[in-house]
């Protein structure tokens, strides 16, 4: 089963998003477990996952937080503005996967 973690400020409106992604991905028959993070549990939590996807109001702290994944070779990408503000759950699913492959 494929693992994708959602980082934001708080958590709270990656969890719409988490959602969307989640009815898209059960809609395509994917087994996908997508979890919403407040950016405070990045390091407790990312292990966890194979890919982290970060809302654009931490896109800022792409680099740092790419650099903590980078040993266990777990991806870290930001989604994008207009994706995420118009909580497109199947291009932003679609964008997981491609970073999966």
């Amino acid at each position: 089963m494929k693992s994708i973690m959602l980082c934001c400020s708080a958590g709270m409106s990656t969890s719409m998003l988490v959602r969307k992604m989640q009815a898209e991905a059960e809609k395509r028959g994917l087994e996908i477990n997508i979890d919403a993070f407040g950016v405070g549990e990045f390091d407790e939590q990312f292990a966890r996952y194979q890919l982290v996807l970060l809302g654009p109001q931490v896109k800022y702290m792409l680099e740092s937080l790419s650099a903590k994944t980078a040993e266990q070779g777990i991806p870290v990408a930001a989604i994008d503005m207009m994706d995420y503000g118009m909580q497109r759950g199947d291009k932003v699913l679609d964008f997981a996967l491609s970073l999966m492959k």
